[in-house]
């Protein structure tokens, strides 16, 4: 074989090479997709957001919920027996609110029980989602966040608060029209958190809880912890299944540079001092 021959094998293998891993990944993946529902008797959906790095270029892309994801979802649920529980993993920063709400209002309207599992977090839509669950199952170190809507890089709170502390005379016509968004855009989440909470919480807890996630009483960002969700009245537990661990460890973005934090991958367990006689 000559050397032109072999550099037209290696070509091959190479361009062949990403499809079949990626193959081997989505296997591996539905393998412990399959195991969970089999120990549980569920349907498990994944909605897991990574950010992903573009072949050639190498620009960062970061993914959120969106219409497609609500589509999938949707048609997901559709697909499982009134009588079949739902596992949803959330790994999200959030996304569209027509999206989350779409998902949300489904996951309402599933006769059987339907618990959420947030292995590191769920923020903004996320956590609209996590609302709609009859359990949440939360890592000890896992987060949710606030629900207020956001107007493009401003809070629809902060908005708000600004028209409140000037006269209108000071105001020009562009801020007021985004007070008057901000206004509809937080009455409306509060309203559908509202709706979303009342399925599992009396109606006068569920508008109090609505109140405090959309009000703008923390920045966007505030991370909201297991202790905190339980304080707030949120059905949250901490008893993580091991298998949703593992398929996280599936959905890791192969990066391009040197990681920035290594470890040995295996459980350490405490061992007997050596130094003792």
């Amino acid at each position: 074989m000559s050397i032109l021959d072999l550099f037209w094998v290696f070509f091959i293998i190479s361009s062949l090479l990403p499809a079949i891993q990626k193959r081997m990944l989505q296997a591996a993946r539905l393998k412990l997709m399959r195991q969970l529902e089999q120990e549980r008797g569920s349907r498990v959906i994944t909605l897991i957001h990574r950010q992903e790095t573009m072949a050639l270029l190498g620009f960062p892309l970061y993914r959120y919920i969106d219409i497609d994801d609500s589509e999938e979802v949707l048609r997901a649920v559709k697909l499982t027996d009134d009588e079949v529980p739902l596992d949803l993993i959330l790994h999200t920063p959030g996304g569209l609110v027509l999206a989350s709400e779409q998902i949300a209002h489904a996951l309402c309207g599933h006769p059987a029980r339907v618990t959420i599992f947030v292995p590191h977090y769920a923020m903004s839509g996320g956590t609209l989602l996590a609302l709609a669950a009859d359990e949440i199952i939360m890592d000890e170190n896992a987060v949710l966040g606030p629900v207020d809507p956001q107007l493009g890089e401003y809070p629809a709170a902060s908005i708000l608060k600004v028209v409140e502390q000037k006269s209108i005379d000071e105001i020009d016509d562009k801020t007021l029209i985004l007070a008057d968004v901000a206004r509809k855009a937080v009455a409306q989440v509060k309203a559908r958190a509202q709706a979303i909470l009342s399925e599992h919480l009396p109606e006068e807890k569920a508008e109090q809880l609505a109140q405090v996630l959309s009000e703008g009483r923390w920045t966007h960002d505030y991370p909201i912890t297991v202790e905190e969700a339980q304080e707030l009245g949120l059905p949250v537990t901490s008893e993580m299944p091991e298998s949703v661990y593992k398929l996280m460890t599936l959905y890791r973005q192969p990066g391009q540079r040197r990681p920035s934090v290594q470890y040995v991958p295996v459980p350490y367990r405490p061992t007997e001092d050596k130094g003792k006689k």
